[in-house]
C-alpha cells in the first residue's frame, strides 16, 4: 500500500470516529490537588433596589474551584460577609483554616457601565496582597468576572490563569448518513457556546490566530479538503488553500503572517508547506518520500516540529524554517509519537503516544528530555496547551462517546468536559485574549 493511501486511510479513520454533538458543555472535576489553596469568596456588595446584575462571586468561585488548585468555603459556612478588606476579620477566617479571603463590590457608573472593586486578604498575615478596579459594560461582567479570577490565581500561584481563555472544538449532529459538522467556540468553561461554522461535510483541526480574532481549519465543503481562516466577530471566511491532494492541519505562525500546512502536491507525497497569507505564497519546507504532517511552531517562530513516519513509524522531528534545513529527531522514547504541540514557553511539547497499548497523553521535556504520560485513557487524541501553559485539553472516549478531558501539566488535575448529548472532538484553546 502506498504512503499516500497510508495517510488517507489514516484521515478517513479519524472523520469516522467523529459522531454527534451538541449542548453546552460541562465540567467535572476527576481530581484535584490533595494541597489546595483554602479560600473564600464573599459575595459582592451591591447597593441597587434590584438583584445585582451578575454574581461576581460565583463566577470567580466556580473557576478557581474549576482548576483544581483551590478549595473553596461553600457560601453556607461563611462566618462574615464584608465587602472591603478593612472589615475582614482575619482572626476569625483562621480558625476555619481559612487562607485567603476575596471581598469586593459592584457597582453602577456612568453610561451605563459597572465597575468591579475587588480585594484579595491573606487571611495568614492579615495584610491585603491584591486590589483593583475593573470597569465592565452590562454585557460583559461575566468576562471581567473571569479576569478578577485570573488576577487572583496570578497572585496567589505566581502563574498567570486563563479563565478569560476561550476553546473551540468539532462537533457533529445527526445520523450517520446526515451529519451536520459544527465548528463551535465557548467561553474557557464551556458556557457561551457559540456556533460559528456548520457543514453537511467534516470540519477538522480548528486552529487559533495569535490574536484570537481568527481560526483556521479544514472542511471538506464540496467534497474534497480545503484550508479556511474565519473572522469570529464577522463571520468572513476565506479559502486559502483549496490545491488538488490532501490539504490538513493548519498552525499560525507566532507573528499570524503565516500557516504552516500539509499538503500533497503531484507526486502525492504529503510534507509541510509554509503559506504566506497576504501574497499567498507556498514554500515546500519538507521534501522526503515519508509522510510528514501535523506542523506546530516553536514560540520563535523559526522552527517548526512535526510528525513523520520516515523512521518506519510516527515520531515528532524538528526543521528550521530557513532553506536547506536538515530534520532532527526529536522523540526516541516509544514506537509511537505524534500530533505535537508546543507549550507556550518552548520547553515542552504534548505528543500522543502509545503507553501500554492505549492511546494517551504525554508531555515531553526538550531541556532536559524524558517523558512523562499525562492522560489515562485508552484513545485520548488531539493535545492543546492552555495560553499559561499550566494546562493541556485533548479529546479521548468514555462511556462510547467522545468528551473533552484537561489535565495539569504536573498531572494533578484532571477534568471531563462532555456534552449534555452526542459528541465533542478536535479541541483547540485560545491565545490569551484582549
Amino acid at each position: 500500500m502506498s504512503r499516500k493511501c497510508s495517510a488517507l486511510m489514516s484521515l478517513a479513520l479519524m472523520l469516522m470516529l467523529a459522531v454527534p454533538a451538541q449542548a453546552q458543555l460541562t465540567v467535572q472535576i476527576l481530581r484535584g490537588m490533595a494541597e489546595a489553596v483554602p479560600i473564600a469568596v464573599v459575595p459582592f456588595g451591591w447597593e441597587g433596589a434590584e438583584p445585582a446584575p451578575w454574581d461576581v462571586a460565583a463566577t470567580v468561585q466556580a473557576d478557581l474551584e474549576r482548576s483544581g488548585r483551590f478549595r473553596a468555603l461553600p457560601r453556607a459556612d461563611l462566618i462574615e460577609l464584608p465587602h472591603e478588606s478593612a472589615r475582614v476579620d482575619a482572626a476569625a477566617w483562621r480558625l476555619l483554616k481559612v487562607d485567603y479571603v476575596v471581598v469586593g463590590r459592584l457597582a453602577r457608573i456612568e453610561g451605563g457601565r459597572y465597575e468591579l472593586r475587588y480585594e484579595l486578604v491573606h487571611a495568614v498575615t492579615g495584610q491585603r496582597i491584591l486590589g483593583l478596579a475593573l470597569p465592565a459594560d452590562g454585557g460583559a461582567l461575566k468576562l471581567a468576572s473571569h479576569r478578577v479570577a485570573d488576577a487572583i490565581y496570578e497572585r496567589i500561584l505566581g502563574i498567570r490563569g486563563a479563565f478569560a481563555t476561550r476553546l473551540a472544538w468539532v462537533a457533529v449532529d445527526g445520523r450517520a448518513t446526515a451529519r451536520n459538522y459544527r465548528l463551535v467556540v465557548a467561553d474557557a468553561d464551556g458556557a457561551n457556546e457559540r456556533v460559528v461554522f456548520r457543514s453537511p461535510e467534516p470540519v477538522m483541526s480548528p486552529a487559533w490566530s495569535p490574536d484570537g480574532r481568527s481560526l483556521a481549519y479544514v472542511s471538506f465543503h464540496g467534497g474534497t479538503p480545503a484550508i479556511y481562516v474565519q473572522t469570529l466577530r464577522t463571520g468572513d471566511q476565506v479559502r486559502v488553500s483549496a490545491r488538488s491532494g490532501i490539504n490538513s492541519a493548519p498552525a499560525w505562525s507566532p507573528d499570524g503572517s503565516r500557516l504552516a500546512l500539509a499538503l500533497s502536491r503531484r507526486d502525492g507525497n504529503v510534507d509541510v508547506w509554509l503559506l504566506t497569507l497576504a501574497s499567498q505564497e507556498l514554500r515546500r519546507i519538507t521534501d522526503d518520500p515519508a509522510i510528514d504532517t501535523e506542523p506546530a511552531w516553536a514560540p520563535d517562530g523559526q522552527s517548526l516540529y512535526f510528525t513523520s513516519d520516515r523512521a518506519g513509524g510516527p515520531q515528532v522531528y524538528r526543521i528550521g524554517i530557513g532553506a536547506g534545513e536538515q530534520a532532527r529527531r526529536v522523540t526516541f522514547e516509544g514506537r509511537y509519537n505524534a500530533r505535537p504541540r508546543v507549550s507556550p514557553d518552548g520547553r515542552e511539547l504534548a505528543v500522543v503516544t502509545i503507553d501500554r497499548e492505549a492511546f494517551r497523553i504525554a508531555a515531553i521535556d526538550l531541556e532536559r528530555g524524558g517523558q512523562r504520560i499525562l492522560s489515562n485513557g485508552r484513545l485520548d487524541e488531539s493535545p492543546s496547551y492552555a495560553p499559561n501553559g499550566a494546562t493541556i485539553i485533548y479529546a479521548t472516549r468514555e462511556g462510547g462517546r467522545g468528551v473533552l478531558a484537561t489535565v495539569s501539566t504536573d498531572g494533578r488535575v484532571q477534568q471531563r468536559l462532555a456534552a449534555s448529548a452526542g459528541e465533542v472532538r478536535e479541541p483547540a484553546w485560545s491565545p490569551f485574549l484582549p
